[in-house]
This record gives C-alpha cells, sequence and structure tokens, in this order.
C-alpha cells in the first residue's frame, strides 16, 4: 500500500481524534492536513508504525492546538458551544460504539473541563481504545502517567455525564414529534415536551444575538420557541437531520439557517436544548442546506 492510501485509510480515524479534541471541523481538518505534510515531509525507514506515528502527531497537534484555544474561548462573548457537524447514524455496531455518545455535543462540553494532556489520553484510551504504550508515545508521557491521566478524567466527567439512556429511535422520533410542533407553532404541544427545569444554552459567538447565561425553565423556553413561531409563521422551517450522530434539528427563517439544535432528552420529555447560531460555525452547515 502506498503512502496516500495508508494515510486516506486512517485519515478518518485522525479527523475523528482531531475533531474531539478541538470540538471545531475547520480546526481539525486543519490539524489533518497538518499531519499529511509531515507525512509526506518523513523518511519511511524511521517509522515502525504507521498508524501509531500518525495517531501520535495528530494528538500532538491537537494538544497545542487545544491549548491556544482554551485561552481563546476564555474571553469568548457569551457561552461558548462546540461545532456541530452532519453525520449519518452509525451504520454498524463497532461505529455505533465510536461515534454516539462520545461525539455529542453534550459530551464535547463536559469534555472542556479537562486539560488538553488528559482530554488526549481519555479520548485515545476510553475513545479509541488505544493501548497506554501508544497513548504514552503519542502524549509524551509515561504510561503510569497516562493511566493516572484517565483515571482523573474518568472520576472528573462521571458525575456530570448525560443521566439518561435513550435509544436513537425514541430520541428520533420524540424529535420528529417536537419538530412538527414547532413548524405548527403549537405552544401546548411545544410546552408539554419540555421538563419542567428545562435548559437553553445558546451560542452566537458575538456575531448574533444568544443568551448571555442558560435559560432555565420548560414554559419559558417555549414561549421563545412560541415568540418566533408567531412572528415568522410560514416563513420558518425546521428540519431534521443527524448532527454528531444523533438526531437534532435545523432551524430556517426565510430559507436561511438561523440554528443548529441538538437535545438531551430523558426518552419522554426534552431536558436540555444546545442552540449554536454562531455563523462561523453554521457556515458549512449553512452551504449545504441553505434554500433548499
Amino acid at each position: 500500500m502506498d503512502d496516500t492510501s495508508v494515510f486516506d485509510k486512517l485519515r478518518p480515524r485522525l479527523q475523528g481524534i482531531a475533531y474531539r479534541m478541538l470540538s471545531s471541523v475547520a480546526e481539525a481538518e486543519d490539524v489533518v492536513q497538518d499531519v499529511w505534510l509531515r507525512w509526506h515531509s518523513t523518511t519511511r525507514e524511521t517509522i515502525e508504525n504507521a498508524e501509531a506515528w500518525l495517531v501520535a502527531v495528530t494528538t500532538r497537534i491537537s494538544i497545542d492546538r487545544l491549548r491556544a484555544a482554551k485561552i481563546q474561548r476564555e474571553h469568548y462573548t457569551g457561552i461558548w458551544l462546540p461545532e456541530p457537524h452532519v453525520t449519518d447514524y452509525p451504520a454498524t455496531p463497532e461505529q455505533a460504539k465510536e461515534r454516539a455518545d462520545d461525539v455529542s455535543v453534550a459530551f464535547l462540553m463536559l469534555l472542556e473541563r479537562l486539560s488538553p494532556e488528559a482530554r488526549a489520553a481519555f479520548l485515545l484510551r476510553e475513545v479509541f481504545d488505544a493501548d497506554y504504550d501508544e497513548i504514552a508515545k503519542a502524549i509524551g508521557k509515561s504510561e503510569a502517567a497516562c493511566r493516572q491521566l484517565v483515571s482523573r478524567a474518568k472520576a472528573q466527567l462521571r458525575d456530570d455525564r448525560p443521566r439518561y439512556v435513550v435509544s436513537r429511535e425514541t430520541h428520533h422520533r420524540l424529535l420528529q414529534t417536537f419538530a412538527h410542533a414547532l413548524q405548527r407553532g403549537d405552544f401546548a404541544a411545544i410546552n408539554s415536551m419540555l421538563a419542567e427545569d428545562a435548559v437553553l444554552m445558546g451560542d452566537g459567538g458575538g456575531r448574533v444575538q444568544s443568551f448571555p447565561k442558560p435559560m432555565v425553565g420548560g414554559r419559558r423556553i417555549a414561549q421563545l420557541f412560541y415568540a418566533a413561531a408567531l412572528r415568522y409563521k410560514s416563513r420558518l422551517r425546521v428540519e431534521l437531520i443527524v448532527l454528531n450522530s444523533q438526531a437534532a434539528l435545523l432551524r430556517f427563517f426565510d430559507g436561511a439557517l438561523e440554528s443548529a439544535q441538538t437535545y438531551e432528552t430523558d426518552g419522554e420529555r426534552i431536558v436540555r436544548i444546545q442552540v449554536q447560531r454562531n455563523p462561523d460555525k453554521l457556515a458549512r452547515i449553512a452551504a449545504r442546506f441553505d434554500g433548499r
């Protein structure tokens, strides 16, 4: 297998690592491109295992970029949310294990609590099933230090992992019903599907109006959605798609993408909503769906 074929075969894995590290499609693509350039400028005789080498380089570049990103996010206007991206549902049980909960927007938000090195160690071990010797080489620490990083990361995230385990079919069906209620502007139906203590978080990035802190209360959130339906009426469109391997909604005003919305549910009601409105983080989705 030639060098290009080797890289192309491993590209989805490298992209997956970089995206989970940085929560940005654009930055992940930049990392993989950087890895590609280094791959082609390195003498093959110095590389014992191509996959291990590529994973290690991807991880190190991602750690460096995440350090810089964390500084920028400290000065972010309003609430910072990950950039969602369009995916399909996992096609196989193996993909389902690798791509469902561990790539959701909610999970990516949790990972923000970890240091770059701890995030890398945790992801490589818990998501990509890497051995500790591989993790040690990737992040430049001893195996013992890596085990400690993973253990501490698991403890740090344990209490805040999603409280509910909901099947893909149930989640999809619930959001489909909610999308119809939003499209009709049916306040009673919208309100009935939101938990009393539901939370909505919005990211405008300082580019468009959004809330500086989470909105709490199902009825308040229902009123917000209802107000948009009253204002835009037939000019509002809600579309059910798959973002980050889970059912999600896109909302359009006058044919233009206004927001990408990801949801957490308990199987019966919606408990948390992440609304991405930052145009920079919607650009790829908008290019694909605007004007349809």
